[in-house]
């Protein structure tokens, strides 16, 4: 198939179509066709932004009812039906059945932007200027995301220097005997710590980009106690980890916390179509109007698809189906690990977010390459890219899933034959 254009005219900063060398023209559910006929199971569903499957018919149905309408698709931030109906969605699916209660702000339209305008909002909440980051995080490209981001290589990036911000070690490094919550409530306590007290803490419950690294519920459980406890600003970005790769809506559930701030965006459309929201807890929501803006805040199409989303998340078969689809994914992958102990070390990720971390970038880098010409997509984290991330959709079916781990198991069996 002819790549030239592509090498031609496209940036060198492109990197799927680089590690993917095939043009793609179709996709349905789980699975993802090039323009040669060849099929190729998606375990990668664009990096997190497609949760619900490639043009999952209960989502796309409804958009296509609206296109077809004359109806509007861009509208700043002023009222329109598609965003009254999406609001009401989200409160009545998502939010009230978690005993939530935020206000809902609407920023551009990625989730690089939903992140700036949380820290931003901290800030001006707080009226501080610090905020505490962890190791191995990964929060967007624009300067605020990167100046949270842990990775050296990516805060480089854009030029100029990122100030104020902490770097603290994240649950479980550099091992589990290292208590890092213990940490950050004491130097807060100490005035001879030399750390001033931050507007927030942002984190998310699983590093994607950082390695599928998982927090603990009592890890969360104790960041958010000190969070209060000091006045500090909880925001967690569900960026990837939410809108159901975790299994739940949000992936903090399991832990029964309630962060300050909520940043969404990836699956939360549904569809592939750029959203994000912010959601605020009430009293913390002191924006004067038009303070934080956003030209494409208003994508009437996202809103339509998200809320289709979000009422899928009432039908217990549907949600009932999320949760056989983890336990069946996390077992196949507790197999792998048991079968090939020579290339990976140890599973993880929770939920239908899971990894593989292998024994050297060099095994990653294989399997990936086998993988893709046997006709499956999957892409590697973490600093050293040592770790296979595996992202099917939630909704993929029981014989796409074997498909898909069974290319896995292939790829990996010729890398364990060639050791």
């Amino acid at each position: 198939m002819n790549t030239d254009i592509f090498t031609a005219y496209e940036s060198n900063v492109r990197r799927y179509g680089r590690s993917f060398p095939a043009v793609f023209t179709k996709a349905l559910g789980a699975t993802i066709w090039d323009e040669t006929g060849k099929p190729h199971i998606d375990f990668l569903v664009g990096s997190g932004a497609l949760n619900y499957g490639h043009n999952n018919p209960r989502i796309v149905a409804p958009a296509i009812e609206y296109l077809v309408g004359e109806n509007i698709l861009l509208s700043l931030d002023m009222y329109t039906a598609a965003k009254r109906d999406f609001i009401e969605a989200f409160v009545d699916s998502i939010l009230k059945p978690r005993g939530l209660s935020y206000k809902i702000q609407f920023p551009g339209p990625t989730g690089t932007n939903a992140n700036e305008a949380a820290l931003a909002l901290a800030r001006k909440y707080t009226g501080r200027s610090s905020v505490m980051a962890f190791t191995n995080a990964f929060h967007g490209m624009s300067l605020g995301s990167l100046s949270v981001s842990g990775s050296a290589s990516t805060r480089e990036l854009g030029g100029v220097a990122r100030h104020d911000v902490v770097r603290i070690p994240y649950h479980g490094y550099p091992d589990e005997a290292f208590d890092s919550a213990s940490y950050i409530d004491w130097v807060l306590d100490d005035p001879g710590s030399g750390i001033e007290k931050p507007a927030a803490i942002i984190l998310e419950t699983i590093q994607a980009e950082g390695g599928m690294n998982a927090a603990s519920a009592a890890w969360l459980t104790e960041i958010q106690r000190i969070c209060r406890k000091h006045g500090v600003v909880f925001i967690v970005d569900d960026i990837q980890a939410g809108a159901g790769r975790t299994g739940d809506f949000f992936s903090f559930e399991f832990a029964k916390i309630q962060p300050d701030i909520v940043c969404l965006s990836k699956s939360l459309s549904g569809s592939g179509s750029p959203f994000s929201i912010v959601l605020i807890r009430p009293e913390m929501d002191v924006w004067k109007p038009g303070e934080h803006s956003g030209t494409f805040r208003g994508n009437n199409f996202a809103f339509v698809t998200a809320g289709a989303m979000c009422k899928m998340w009432t039908d217990s078969k549907f949600t009932e189906g999320v949760e056989r689809t983890a336990v069946k994914l996390q077992a196949l992958l507790d197999r792998l690990v048991a079968k090939f102990p020579k290339c990976i070390e140890q599973k993880r990720g929770r939920g239908l977010m899971a990894g593989l971390k292998c024994r050297s970038p060099a095994i990653v880098g294989r399997v990936h390459d086998v993988a893709f010409e046997k006709g499956l997509l999957i892409e590697s984290s973490g600093p050293n890219r040592d770790v296979i991330k595996v992202l099917p959709p939630i909704t993929i079916s029981d014989d796409e899933l074997h498909d898909g781990i069974a290319i896995l198991d292939q790829a990996l069996q010729e890398q364990d034959n060639d050791d």
